[in-house]
């Protein structure tokens, strides 16, 4: 079993409605799916996402697939896809960062390995611990009534009962304000955290972490800069509320330094950030071993992205913090002919080989970028 063709196609799917963050408000969600095919024609795919074009980090949609095409795929074409670690490896020594292309390469290969041997792709990875994962979902009006009726409505149906306010964009005290009226009405059947996605300096967050602790806010993520790990440890070492790092946890050598330096006391995991399924592993381990709490993230997946982090996520022995792979929820269509379940408050953790979804090229076709000529267009 031999690579025989890697293939990236650009998406861009529509939302139900805006997702707003500090950086940008989503619309419409840039996804990269990758697919790999070996000399019998079997299959493998993956994705990864994209925020805003380069206002989350610092790969373009545009860039990965680039990068990917000139530079990645004639490293792994003729490989045995079982072998994805020493592919990746091999790929590592040669290809600097470009985490986010590396991460789509790696997926795509292990499902194509995981489904030649009929198995979860879970199974390469330690094997699941957990059939299903509590799910956070993102309250994203602005109206503060109308946030604590959404949240009841999902309370009802039993979908989510933790939730994450993005408070980055506008007035930092009318925003601790919002948040601190929406736990008062929700009280304790939900758990409420705040991502702040580095909008905050140092004064703005000793003023505001302490009002939302004092509000019974359970975690409060990355309120200053990536590059601020000193301030991060000042924020950690002061505050009980936990102070989660997810852009400044990168690469292993990021968290082993936020772990070193205490400059977070969570960690916010995401695949795609940290270079692909394999490094996620090993950045869990480090977290760990340090005694940091784990977070689920989502760069806001489509059901085959959240699939790939519901199923490492299984792996992992806790997730102290649960997860926010709601993604497919947000989407107005799907890409895969199967959806992911939620039920009871979590999400269930596909298990059929490969990472468990079919994928649907029509769709596919339907949704990718229109400058990509027909011969690419393989599907």
């Amino acid at each position: 079993m031999k690579i025989h063709s890697f293939d990236v196609y650009i998406v861009d799917l529509p939302t139900i409605r805006p997702h707003q963050l500090a950086m940008h408000t989503i619309v419409s969600q840039t996804i990269l799916l990758g697919c790999v095919t070996d000399k019998d024609g079997r299959e493998g795919w993956a994705e990864v996402a994209t925020i805003g074009g380069a206002s989350y980090g610092e790969s373009t949609p545009e860039a990965i697939k680039a990068n990917i095409d000139a530079y990645i795929t004639p490293l792994v074409l003729g490989q045995n896809p079982i072998h994805f670690n020493k592919i990746m490896n091999d790929v590592s020594k040669l290809v600097r960062g470009n985490y986010f292309a590396k991460a789509l390469v790696e997926g795509a290969i292990v499902d194509l390995a995981a489904k030649s041997k009929n198995i979860p792709a879970f199974e390469l990875f330690g094997g699941q611990i957990h059939k299903s994962l509590p799910i956070a979902w993102t309250l994203a009006s602005g109206n503060t009534e109308t946030d604590i009726e959404e949240a009841k409505e999902m309370l009802e149906k039993k979908r989510h009962n933790i939730f994450k306010l993005k408070i980055g964009k506008g007035d930092p005290y009318q925003n601790v304000e919002h948040v601190r009226k929406i736990k008062q009405a929700l009280g304790d059947q939900v758990r409420l955290t705040v991502d702040v996605n580095q909008a905050w300096d140092e004064d703005t967050s000793n003023y505001c972490i302490a009002s939302l602790q004092d509000a019974g806010v359970s975690m409060v993520e990355q309120p200053l800069q990536a590059w601020d790990f000193e301030g991060m440890s000042r924020l950690t070492s002061k505050f009980t509320v936990p102070i989660m790092a997810d852009e400044a946890a990168t690469s292993i050598q990021d968290v082993f330094r936020i772990a070193k330096y205490r400059a977070g006391n969570s960690i916010a995991l995401k695949p795609c950030k940290h270079g692909g399924l394999t490094q996620t592993k090993k950045v869990a381990g480090i977290a760990e071993a340090a005694g940091l709490g784990l977070y689920g993230g989502t760069m806001i997946e489509s059901s085959l992205g959240t699939a790939m982090c519901a199923q490492l996520y299984a792996t992992l022995p806790e997730m102290k913090f649960g997860t926010e792979i709601f993604g497919p929820l947000l989407f107005k269509d799907n890409l895969t002919l199967n959806d992911i379940r939620f039920e009871n408050f979590e999400v269930i953790v596909p298990d059929g080989p490969g990472f468990g979804m079919e994928i649907d090229k029509e769709k596919v076709k339907h949704y990718a970028r229109k400058f990509q000529s027909e011969t690419e267009m393989t599907i």
